[in-house]
């Protein structure tokens, strides 16, 4: 019996030349059945380029909003017609490993929906990065985080063996299917960019979802790749975390914390680059 399908979601904007190895990689790639692209505003020649690549492939659909949407709500766009089946998210600048996605697959067989699996992103240097696998996302580690003593990522903790249960994964490498997607609504529109993937990783648990890492699942992720002002970006995530707390804080006192302290904080501790 054969298994059902994965459509690959890449959402690109200003990625730079990276993007064409993270397309590449996924035609490559035996387990995947199809690419649903979603051009957020790349400079003219890319977009020029991804219109070609489109029409020399039949198992890729571009999609073009017209407009930067933001990175949840671009994914969900290229998920409202992705037909039944698997859901393989990968950043336009990450390459997966030809065997990641057979991995991953046979660690999802025994999970609870709404489930979500995360794989191993690494460096150039061959390092686990950041973001791959964290704890439960609370204030006190998303302050110390910023000011540089990481208590919420675990990619210095020792290795697993196997597949493992984790507060999140990231969207940059993350594989669900249709049902569960559907299940949690998709993304959080609100979140511009950064922590939508945290916020989903909480809604699938708290619905009584797996949220897993998967080690032998791999992807190098070559980031800080678009054309983006640092800054922007590090603002972007401290919004995103401001407005997490706010969304999950139990009274009112938390929610005016969030808004008010937590945020400005965040946004003057965030390193220039902030890319998880």
């Amino acid at each position: 019996m054969s298994l059902p399908s994965v459509t690959a979601i890449v959402v690109s904007y200003h990625t730079g030349p990276r993007l064409r190895e993270c397309l590449y990689a996924l035609i490559g790639c035996p387990d995947v059945s199809a690419i649903r692209i979603v051009d957020n505003g790349n400079p003219p020649g890319m977009s020029q380029w991804l219109q070609d690549f489109t029409a020399r492939q039949d198992r890729v659909t571009l999609i073009d909003p017209g407009a930067n949407l933001g990175f949840g709500k671009g994914v969900n766009l290229a998920c409202e017609e992705a037909p039944a089946g698997f859901l393989l998210l990968v950043n336009p600048d990450a390459v997966i490993k030809r065997d990641a996605v057979a991995a991953m697959i046979a660690a999802a067989g025994p999970l609870q929906r709404p489930w979500i699996a995360g794989g191993k992103i690494f460096g150039l240097d061959g390092q686990e990065g950041r973001g791959a696998r964290r704890r439960e996302l609370t204030m006190w580690r998303a302050l110390s985080s910023a000011a540089g003593f990481d208590t919420w990522n675990l990619n210095k903790s020792p290795a697993p063996d196997g597949p493992v249960p984790v507060g999140a994964v990231s969207g940059a490498f993350l594989l669900t299917d249709t049902e569960s997607f559907r299940q949690l609504g998709g993304f959080d529109e609100a979140y511009f960019l950064h922590v939508e993937d945290v916020d989903l990783c909480r809604r699938a648990r708290e619905a009584g979802g797996d949220v897993i890492y998967c080690p032998d699942a791999g992807a190098l992720h070559y980031g800080s790749t678009s054309d983006v002002s640092s800054k922007l970006v590090a603002r972007h995530k401290a919004e995103s975390l401001g407005y997490y707390f706010r969304k999950f804080s139990g009274g009112p006192l938390s929610r005016w914390t969030a808004r008010f302290a937590l945020t400005p904080l965040l946004k003057w501790l965030l390193p220039a680059v902030a890319r998880d």
